[in-house]
């Protein structure tokens, strides 16, 4: 049984949706932002990941921020959450986001309130910037005031080392204010061995590379078909060659070889793909073409 997108909207605040046996799946958008298309594509030469994207003349290309809302009948589930509105206006000016997932969510018929379940497959800022909500007099409260956010102990006990190579990704706001409460369950890896079951039909595996504990969801309905929201194992559809990682990957070797066994899975089982950084395309099928290389199905 194959999952079945339903529209695209290149346009509007609500990207994608798809039925999945007798879930749905919305992805909303927090807009976009602007990253080093170098940095974005690590080692790769412009001379051919230009072929793909765009670049300005600051050789910055154009990212999606894309937030997946699973309607499951019994739960509501955010998958990511975007960049946020806590950035300072130098972070603003560099990254150009716009901070509209709340008005995304408006405009799918999601109301923040009836989220039950929330998900970070890491926890870098532009995928958990709306854990939380900055209000004028400079509080911090949780956007989704009755859900239970589930992230990797390891994400957070990383981001409390703010080392060089990677401090200004992780931002406290995000999370620590949720683990304080309680509101955030820490997954480690013996829960993930278990089978990271997060409510029936959801679950979530690690792919680690990109950082140490970065985790896929799968969304598998009973008897239904497979989806998985993979996160920055693959952030856009122009990554789906095993060797292009980015300069972000904190172990791009270790990245192919999960991209690879990413694959050895999700494309002989006709998964539907969910990426985290396509505005564009921020869901496919992935097939092997006449080369034996994955691109995304036409």
């Amino acid at each position: 049984m194959t999952p079945q997108i339903t529209s695209r909207d290149n346009s509007g605040l609500v990207r994608a949706r798809a039925t999945l046996g007798d879930f749905e799946l919305t992805v909303c958008s927090d807009g976009t932002y602007l990253l080093d298309g170098g940095a974005m594509f690590g080692v790769v030469p412009k001379t051919l990941w230009q072929k793909r994207i765009a670049a300005d003349a600051e050789n910055r290309i154009v990212l999606g921020l894309n937030s997946l809302v699973v309607r499951t009948g019994k739960h509501t589930v955010v998958i990511e959450t975007g960049i946020g509105n806590k950035q300072t206006p130098k972070m603003q000016q560099i990254f150009q986001n716009q901070a509209l997932l709340l008005d995304s969510y408006a405009a799918a018929g999601v109301n923040p309130d009836e989220v039950d379940i929330v998900v970070n497959t890491h926890l870098h800022f532009d995928h958990c910037g709306w854990n939380t909500t900055l209000h004028a007099d400079g509080s911090v409260t949780p956007t989704f005031k009755n859900a239970r956010y589930f992230a990797h102990a390891g994400e957070v006990a990383h981001g409390h080392l703010q080392l060089d190579r990677d401090r200004v990704s992780y931002q406290s706001p995000n999370y620590d204010p949720l683990v304080e409460s309680g509101q955030m369950t820490l997954l480690d890896d013996r829960a993930l061995r278990a089978g990271g079951a997060i409510c029936p039909g959801i679950s979530v595996e690690l792919f680690p590379g990109h950082t140490a504990q970065m985790m896929g969801v799968h969304i598998q309905p009973a008897n239904g078909p497979h989806a998985c929201y993979i996160g920055d194992l693959l952030p856009t559809s122009r990554h789906l060659d095993p060797t292009w990682v980015m300069g972000y990957d904190l172990d791009p070797v270790r990245c192919i070889e999960e991209r690879k066994r990413f694959y050895s899975r999700a494309i002989p089982e006709q998964w539907l793909v969910i990426f985290p950084h396509d505005h564009d395309t921020p869901m496919a099928h992935v097939v092997l073409n006449d080369k034996g290389k994955p691109v995304v199905a036409g």
